[in-house]
């Protein structure tokens, strides 16, 4: 399949339209749009839905994917305030204010990133880098690589770039099926090899294998995480569109670590 620029964000749109239950042609509008979130088998496996309240923005408007019983408090805040604002404190505030009566919490705000064609390339590596497989993850899902692979849904890892020095695997990129048009990657630099150019080098690499199988590779970061905004950036990938995602303060808790009992 030939990619364009604007064939993968299209792509892109046409998934997070699926998740969030709307129409791809939703996030070019001018105006913020509310739709009611539903369950649908083609959307990303890591995501629970129905969302209580999830905004979805590609710089244009909002779409809010939401209970409809939260519709008025949503309404309001992606009312309020610019489209840009909304993603961060002190406004975030307002709508988590506002979603904890009802034992609910802003979680989780994430920035992901699509390819650039016109600068994506095979980045040099000071180690030599190996295609990897299924087959060659079963020893991997650990600690050290919980960035690349992930344990909970191995099934969905389905191709990897590993760094050696010699015969020890030093730095390993994954990528997971998260879906039918996109798999997402994910990479791990063991600490004594980073500010290498490894991390970049196997990002760029694996983006470029999942373009050859007819896929879209796509990569997610916090926006505060900037070792990983600066991999994205350096392995040829740009900014495409923001999340963020209300969870139940019990979920909340339960990543702070925090014992509800």
């Amino acid at each position: 399949m030939e990619f364009t620029n604007e064939s993968i964000l299209k792509i892109a749109m046409r998934q997070s339209a699926v998740d969030a239950n709307c129409r791809a042609e939703d996030f070019l509008r001018p105006e913020n749009v509310i739709v009611p979130s539903a369950v649908h088998p083609a959307a990303r496996k890591y995501l629970t839905l129905p969302f209580a309240c999830n905004l979805i923005s590609y710089g244009n408007n909002i779409v809010a994917s939401i209970q409809e019983k939260y519709r008025p408090i949503v309404s309001a805040y992606i009312g309020r305030f610019p489209v840009e604002h909304c993603f961060e404190t002190p406004n975030l505030h307002v709508l988590n204010d506002a979603m904890q009566m009802d034992h609910l919490r802003v979680c989780f705000m994430a920035e992901y990133f699509l390819p650039d064609l016109n600068r994506l390339a095979a980045l040099d590596c000071p180690y030599e880098l190996k295609i990897l497989h299924p087959e060659d993850f079963g020893g991997l899902y650990t600690n050290t690589w919980s960035n690349a692979l992930c344990e909970k849904r191995r099934e969905l890892d389905v191709l990897g770039i590993g760094a050696y020095d010699g015969k020890n695997l030093i730095g390993l990129a994954g990528c997971s099926a998260d879906c039918e048009t996109m798999w997402q990657i994910g990479v791990d630099v063991l600490p004594a090899y980073r500010r290498q150019g490894v991390a970049s080098a196997m990002t760029s690499r694996l983006a470029l294998e999942i373009l050859e199988r007819g896929k879209v590779p796509f990569y997610c970061s916090a926006w505060s995480n900037l070792k990983s905004v600066r991999n994205a950036i350096r392995s040829g990938f740009r900014p495409a569109w923001v999340e963020a995602t209300v969870k139940s303060a019990r979920f909340v808790d339960e990543m702070n670590g925090v014992d509800a009992h």
